[in-house]
């Protein structure tokens, strides 16, 4: 059977730039605000002189950072690694994959209703995405072990003893580095479920924020990125069991909301449609067409042009920013800031970066297309420059030096991982567009929204099935388009990690 015909790249450019040009026509890119550069004035004036007003509120806020994040990953690592076992079959994977869709801030909107605002909301609003993360990569680590031990094994050896004394020592090594990585991945989710009212970094930078104390702003997110720089330096595995252990004790000493009785089952009677409820199976047509008519495909249309323009803002910045870091470009000094440059853009949440941004522009698609852009450029840019800084270069005598070097032989050579890198990353920029509705940009999260704080469960589940949909039909077309320009470059499970310890 004849393969496919390769997908050029010069096509892809196309098609991504006409996709580009028709989002910029539908994209509300109006500056909201009377007087932009008064408020960034005010801004930049408390981020130069941060306000420690309370340091125990600030420390108590990054122990609770830290806990979710510590508590989460360890719950999801540990439910992810038994469903790796069994990802082989079909519902245990289409689970995985229903979890992992949705974003940590759409879970935790569904867990207040359940749980309350109390530490099991935020736990579990982490570990149920980060399961199914796990699932599917500890999977791929478990199938790509040595099989030499295996074959070594009786015959009549029980699978599960195969799996501890054969694959799974193997692969341990990668599954911790991993499991590291996720915990700086889990210390940003924790600090941006701040936003839905949990007790973290997040929480008080965003009633800092609201009440213009931009200095005391300021100084929780230094605090944030004090905690979040440093990670590989604090965060080891032999530390791992005392930070679990810390955590749970401070977790447990926070107070929790009682629990109504019967809250899961309301909840789940509230998930069913309406016209279900009371009977009446004829209304459902109309309320799904409605609800699909006023609310799913305007959002969807919404989500979709701001993830296209955040996109192509983020290649952008990851073509003129991977040279940064590429010492034979910019030098050693010049490297080192190009990397702590990198290292900021991507350290700090795209919800928290769009949340700040839009003090200044007001409400519009502007916030979140400069924070997704910037957040997943530096994330490309930091892995096409650490992959640039390790080429070895022509020995020509003419050899192109700075600037030249990367425009020359630098880009066209890491070609390839650009765009496996981008399409990767285009998944998670729809994912993460339909959350930033949060912030009142109309994506699919803005109808999310309204329709928890209007108490209709069942058009939020609804509108999270829609939002799960889409960004698996944008996995699977990236997916796709990279087999049919039959890409070699690594991919970002393996990639992450390196980013992560780089940092």
């Amino acid at each position: 059977m004849a393969r496919p015909r390769r997908l050029s790249a010069a096509r892809v450019l196309a098609g991504f730039g006409l996709a580009t040009l028709a989002a910029l026509a539908l994209a509300d890119l109006d500056l909201a605000r009377p007087d932009p550069w008064l408020t960034l004035q005010r801004i930049g004036a408390g981020l130069l002189a941060p306000e420690f007003g309370d340091p125990a509120a600030l420390g108590y806020a990054a122990a609770l950072t830290v806990a979710f994040a510590v508590c989460g990953v360890f719950a999801g690592a540990t439910a992810g690694f038994a469903l790796s076992l069994a990802y082989g079959f079909a519902p245990v994977r289409w689970l995985c994959i229903l979890i992992r869709s949705i974003h940590e801030l759409f879970w935790a909107l569904l867990l207040l209703g359940i749980t309350g605002l109390g530490p099991l909301t935020g736990v579990l609003a982490i570990a149920l995405p980060y399961a199914g993360i796990f699932a599917k990569v500890f999977a791929e680590y478990l199938a790509e072990a040595d099989p030499a031990a295996t074959r070594a094994l009786p015959r009549r050896t029980p699978p599960l003893s195969r799996l501890l004394w054969s694959r799974l020592p193997l692969a341990l090594p990668e599954l911790g580095a991993y499991t590291l990585y996720r915990l700086e991945c889990g210390l940003r989710s924790s600090a941006v479920l701040g936003f839905v009212g949990l007790p973290t970094l997040g929480y008080l930078l965003e009633t800092d924020f609201r009440q213009a104390q931009y200095g005391a702003a300021a100084a929780a997110i230094l605090v944030y990125l004090a905690l979040i720089l440093p990670i590989r330096y604090w965060m080891r595995l032999r530390l791992a069991p005392f930070w679990l252990m810390a955590s749970l004790w401070l977790l447990a000493r926070h107070p929790a909301p009682p629990m109504g009785d019967g809250a899961l089952l309301r909840f789940l009677h509230d998930a069913v449609p309406a016209p279900i409820r009371v009977g009446d199976w004829a209304g459902l047509g109309p309320w799904l067409s409605r609800l699909l008519g006023d609310q799913a495909l305007p959002g969807i249309l919404s989500t979709l042009v701001l993830s296209q323009l955040a996109l192509a803002l983020a290649a952008l910045i990851a073509v003129t920013g991977f040279p940064l870091i590429v010492r034979r470009v910019t030098g050693r000094a010049g490297a080192l800031l190009g990397h702590l440059a990198l290292v900021l853009a991507r350290s700090i949440p795209d919800y928290m970066l769009a949340f700040v941004i839009l003090q200044i522009t007001g409400p519009s698609m502007i916030p979140a297309i400069l924070a997704l852009g910037l957040h997943n450029g530096a994330i490309i840019a930091h892995l096409m420059g650490r992959q640039g800084d390790a080429l070895t270069p022509r020995l020509r005598s003419d050899a192109p030096r700075g600037v030249r070097l990367a425009a020359w032989e630098l880009l066209p050579r890491l070609s390839g991982n650009f765009f496996a890198l981008c399409l990767y990353r285009w998944e998670i920029i729809v994912r993460d567009s339909a959350i930033l509705g949060l912030l009142g940009v109309a994506t699919l999260g803005f109808h999310i929204d309204a329709a928890m704080q209007e108490l209709r469960t069942d058009r939020a589940v609804l509108l999270l099935g829609v939002v799960a949909l889409l960004t698996l039909g944008i996995d699977a077309l990236s997916g796709w388009i990279r087999g049919r320009m039959r890409l070699s470059a690594p991919g970002m499970r393996k990639a992450e990690p390196e980013t992560a310890e780089a940092a």
